[in-house]
Order: structure tokens, then C-alpha cells, then sequence
């Protein structure tokens, strides 16, 4: 990514007949619309213009149901349903592309393989102990330095810039809720829930649990905690868009009774790679 570009802009646009929200990811290459109202034809050219403008080869837009059909009669392909996003009702991943090499999946047929695995498992809701010598609460923003060392240290690349402090710090004061777990006062394992207020739903995000403590139940832990203060604050839907290669964070959703609604095709660039994300969803309550 070019240094003089920031690595993402969140903007809103009103034209004659139609708003849109916008984010221009430059980190990612893509162009991710959250929301919009009015005339979905001239969204769709606008999108378009904005993305061949930006150089960015994916756009996806969160669609509500009676508007995607359009966006695939201009090409657009469902990538996904994310079950209950606004306020309950489904809102439909649509993609367009503007190269083929971001288009065309490396690993399909493994992500397929191991999506098989992950459904063939048992369920398995209930919260687990938090282990002996080991602490969960909630973050701080005094944690921000230590969760930003802990994303530095999993993650080669990653779509947002976690590693650095200020910039976790100021997802916590944009509302994002962290749940940690401590070994001896070291940060071990954090995820995050990122929510929207306005459509009572949260994205569950930033996974990282040190390679040394894995397998111990700490993200399923991490979960719990956060899918509870979700809950107390009348947040509806939760979802999450995992690797589709990693089978441990795919098992953690699956056994926790989220459902499995689709694949986005090299999504975002995270590890060392544009890679393809599994969407999973879950209702926490009633609208």
C-alpha cells in the first residue's frame, strides 16, 4: 500500500436520488458499502466509477432482500447472507470484481474439505471453565499497547491495523468491546465485537490466541463472554467472517451454534495473502 494513502476511508455520499455509506479500504484493495437508501441503479454506477477511480479490485455491498436481485442483474454475484443483519431482517453479500486474479479462489476445493470437517462436528454451546492461573475480563483502553503487541505478533498481515496501539484504542472508544484472557498478568488470547447500534448487530472479530495456549478452549471462552455483554446490550445478531483455511476458528462458531452462510472469495488480506472468509451468523435474541 502506497505510504501517502490512510488505510481506509469511511465516507458518506448524497446524490440526487440516493445515499450511500462507504468505505474505501485501501489496505484490502476493495470498496465495502454498509448501507444505502435510494436508487440502487445509480448506486451501482456510482460504486463502480469509485472503485475503477481507486484501483480497487473488489466491491462488496451488505444488500437488503429486495434490492439484490438488481445487484445481480448488474453482475453482481451472492456471496453470502448475513441471517439478521438489519434489525432481524437478512442482508445479501454482493460482490463485483475488477480482476481475475482476485476473482479466482487459490484453495476452493481445501476450504471445501475442511468446511465438511467443521459441520460433521458435535455441538457444543455450553461456556467452558475458565482454566486454573488464567484471567478473563473485559479490556481496558490502557490495553490497547499490549493487545496491538499481541496482533503483531500472530498476524504477518492483517485487514485492519491492529498492531498498532492508537489504532485499537480508538475502535474502543468507537464502541468496540474487547474481551481478553491473561496468563500471570500476560496477555494470552483477545477478540473483539464490533457493533452497530443502529442495525443491533455485531461483528465478531480480531481472534488471536498465542500459538502456545491453543487447543485449551480459550476462543470459545472469549465467545461467551462476549456474545453475553452483546445480549445485555440488545444486539440481535452476531456474525463473523473466518478463514476459510483455519479449521479451529471455524470449529469454535460451528459447535457455538452459529450457522454457515457462504464464502467470500479472497475477501481480505490477512496472514500473508488475500484469503477466502467463511460467513457464520447466530441470532442472540428476538428483534
Amino acid at each position: 500500500m502506497p505510504n501517502d494513502l490512510p488505510a481506509y476511508s469511511n465516507e458518506i455520499e448524497h446524490g440526487d436520488d440516493y445515499t450511500v455509506s462507504f468505505c474505501l479500504d485501501f489496505m484490502n484493495k476493495r470498496l465495502r458499502v454498509d448501507d444505502y437508501h435510494g436508487n440502487v441503479n445509480a448506486i451501482c454506477a456510482r460504486i463502480a466509477g469509485l472503485a475503477q477511480k481507486h484501483a480497487l479490485t473488489k466491491v462488496f455491498i451488505k444488500s437488503r432482500e429486495e434490492d439484490w436481485q438488481t445487484f445481480l442483474g448488474k453482475g453482481g454475484m451472492l456471496e453470502g447472507i448475513y441471517k439478521g443483519y438489519f434489525r432481524g431482517k437478512d442482508a445479501y453479500c454482493m460482490a463485483f470484481y475488477w480482476d481475475l486474479e482476485r476473482r479466482s479462489s487459490d484453495y476452493w476445493m481445501e476450504e471445501d474439505r475442511i468446511l465438511q470437517q467443521v459441520l460433521a462436528l458435535p455441538s457444543k454451546p455450553d461456556r467452558p471453565a475458565v482454566p486454573e492461573h488464567f484471567t478473563l475480563r473485559l479490556a481496558r483502553i490502557e490495553d490497547s499497547e499490549s493487545l496491538s503487541h499481541l496482533y503483531g505478533q500472530i498476524f504477518q498481515t492483517y485487514p485492519t491495523p491492529m498492531n498498532d496501539p492508537g489504532y485499537v484504542a480508538k475502535t474502543m472508544r468507537d464502541g468496540t468491546v474487547y474481551y481478553l484472557v491473561e496468563s500471570q498478568d500476560v496477555l494470552i488470547s483477545a477478540a473483539s465485537a464490533e457493533i452497530n447500534t443502529v442495525y443491533a448487530n455485531a461483528e465478531m472479530t480480531d481472534c488471536a490466541t498465542l500459538p502456545a495456549f491453543r487447543g485449551q478452549g480459550l476462543m470459545k471462552l472469549l465467545m461467551h463472554a462476549l456474545e453475553e455483554e452483546l445480549i445485555a446490550r440488545r444486539i440481535i445478531c452476531a456474525y463473523s467472517l473466518s478463514r476459510a483455511l483455519s479449521f479451529g476458528m471455524n470449529a469454535v462458531f460451528y459447535q457455538m451454534g452459529y450457522g454457515y452462510y457462504g464464502r467470500l472469495t479472497k475477501n481480505c488480506d490477512i496472514y500473508d495473502k488475500y484469503e477466502d472468509m467463511n460467513l457464520w451468523a447466530k441470532a442472540l435474541s428476538g428483534p
